[in-house]
């Protein structure tokens, strides 16, 4: 069954997209992205070298363009102006790719976004022809009209970024999925696997995450146990689960012909 991640007009086999940070070293970074089966790996523009300073070890000599999709991100941008040229930048930096993922923080506590920059950003950056996946709050009106702006894909938070804290509301995820014509990921709060699972269960195309596999004990068999959650919670989509019937049991075993009736 073909059940390719489409973004942009572009297909990927893998529907967990990861994140760059966090890791000790570089050589954990690839071995935690191998095992993931990630093929699109966000990378925060104003915190990681992808060669604006030559001279230090560049993130790009461990994660090739050529064998990764590089999703450059805006991480640490709280104005819709240093979201725009930090993209700019990243533009640049990797040879004209359009596809970035932008996000606007309202604050440094929570990195909760701020929706009117995050709108303001998007327009200007869809206008300048850059494929803009977007985190944003876990408001379907919202998410609708980043879609309706040209966004590529809209990324709703789950619970606060690096928090593990898993899926708060899965209902305004529901209702952003339900009238999406985009795909929707999941973005911020993921902790284990089960929560990917949940996130994919209910529809949603595809995950990104960091902290969950960065700051597990052992990031490199947590990126696997994430690669095998999408998976599985995706297929049980797809599969369709059966109806809850509250107060009401169903057996397994047929109750016709039972010996002595």
């Amino acid at each position: 069954m073909n059940d390719s991640l489409v973004i942009a007009g572009k297909s990927y086999g893998s529907r967990l997209l990861v994140g760059t940070g966090k890791y000790k070293d570089f050589d954990e970074t690839r071995a935690a992205i191998d095992a993931s089966g990630a093929e699109i790996v966000t990378v925060a523009i104003r915190r990681t070298n992808i060669g604006q300073n030559p001279g230090e070890p560049n993130l790009l000599d461990v994660l090739p363009p050529e064998k990764f999709t590089i999703l450059p991100n805006t991480a640490g941008c709280y104005t819709a102006d240093d979201a725009v040229r930090t993209l700019r930048l990243a533009r640049e930096l990797l040879d004209g790719h359009a596809l970035v993922k932008l996000e606007v923080l309202g604050d440094p506590k929570t990195l909760f976004p701020n929706m009117p920059e995050t709108l303001k950003a998007a327009e200007v950056l869809v206008k300048d022809g850059f494929d803009v996946m977007v985190y944003c709050a876990d408001d379907p009106i919202q998410a609708k009209m980043l879609e309706d702006m040209g966004c590529a894909a809209v990324m709703p938070l789950a619970s606060l970024i690096g928090s593990g804290m898993g899926i708060l509301n899965p209902w305004n995820l529901r209702l952003i999925i339900d009238q999406a014509n985009v795909p929707v990921l999941v973005d911020a709060g993921v902790g284990t696997a089960s929560d990917a699972a949940i996130a994919m269960e209910l529809g949603c195309d595809g995950v990104l995450m960091n902290t969950a596999i960065a700051h597990a004990q052992n990031p490199v068999l947590m990126a696997s146990a994430m690669k095998k959650a999408v998976e599985c919670g995706r297929e049980a989509f797809l599969a369709g689960r059966m109806p809850r019937k509250f107060y009401t049991a169903d057996p397994s075993s047929p109750t016709s012909g039972l010996i002595g009736s």
